[in-house]
């Protein structure tokens, strides 16, 4: 997809913050006092970073986080609501925000670099989407998850795309059809974060996770991680086709080489990136 304009949008840095540390790139949510609620804005501001990322051989992995007590509550009802007015009654605001929303959580699966989220607070509807298009996800042990839109009349079905894709199909009808928050060790049992920590301690132990990461042969993380998404689609015998012509393709890499011929000599591998 083109990349978003975001010219007529205030400066990036009143929505999403980007930062380093080595080769790991945090984006920090910025809009505490609007709950971190994902506006038009918000959303395209991420885009654009998330293109840059993709771009830049340097990250090796991306930490997504949040400032305040609450890592995202989903959409920005207010926003929507003002849509109402148009002469459309927000039919094309509506389409726009979605299409924008499903643009942001595809770009985070099909990033060559691995995504960890770092959960405090609440992951609301889309918040909770959020969570769930990222590759890995640690949470506070005070975070919660929620899809509530069935609450207010608003079934939250694009959420549901990224729910249904990280658990299994009850526990995510459950959510859907109830509303009710998910506390996060009941997150981790069904599957939607992979560890639970003290509380506050999340980015922390994200950030350890991504660093591992870092660690590892780019070229192998890369093509694993498409591979990965790829083959879920995929009826069995067809998926063993495609991820075997992937480790072909790996295998050919000088990454490859080096770490099976680091492994035989029994010394570290120097990754080259190709």
């Amino acid at each position: 997809m083109d990349q978003q304009d975001t010219s007529h949008l205030p400066s990036a840095s009143a929505f999403v913050v980007r930062q380093s540390e080595g080769p790991v790139a945090i984006l920090t949510l910025n809009r505490p006092q609007t709950r971190n609620a994902l506006s038009r804005a918000m959303m395209e501001h991420m885009i654009v970073e998330l293109d840059a990322i993709a771009n830049d051989t340097s990250v090796k992995a991306v930490v997504i986080c949040a400032q305040g007590p609450v890592f995202s509550s989903g959409h920005d009802l207010k926003e929507m609501t003002a849509s109402r007015d148009a002469e459309d009654a927000g039919c094309a605001a509506f389409t726009a925000i979605f299409a924008t929303c499903a643009t942001m959580m595809q770009k985070i699966v099909t990033l060559p670099q691995p995504v960890i989220a770092a959960v405090e607070g609440m992951a609301t509807a889309a918040g909770c989407q959020l969570v769930a298009s990222c590759d890995l996800a640690i949470a506070g042990e005070a975070a919660g998850f929620c899809t509530p839109g069935v609450h207010i009349g608003l079934f939250c079905s694009t959420p549901m795309v990224a729910l249904s894709r990280n658990v299994a199909p009850k526990h995510a009808m459950e959510m859907l059809l109830l509303g009710d928050r998910v506390p996060a060790g009941e997150a981790a049992r069904m599957g939607l974060v992979n560890r639970v920590v003290t509380e506050g301690q999340a980015k922390a132990e994200a950030l350890h996770l991504a660093h591992i990461i870092a660690s590892k042969s780019p070229v192998a993380v890369g093509f694993g991680k498409k591979a990965f998404y790829e083959q879920l689609a995929m009826p069995l015998s067809n998926a063993y086709d495609h991820t075997s012509r992937v480790m072909v393709d790996n295998m050919l890499s000088e990454d490859a080489r080096e770490g099976i011929e680091a492994f035989m000599d029994r010394r570290e591998p120097v990754w080259r990136g190709r």
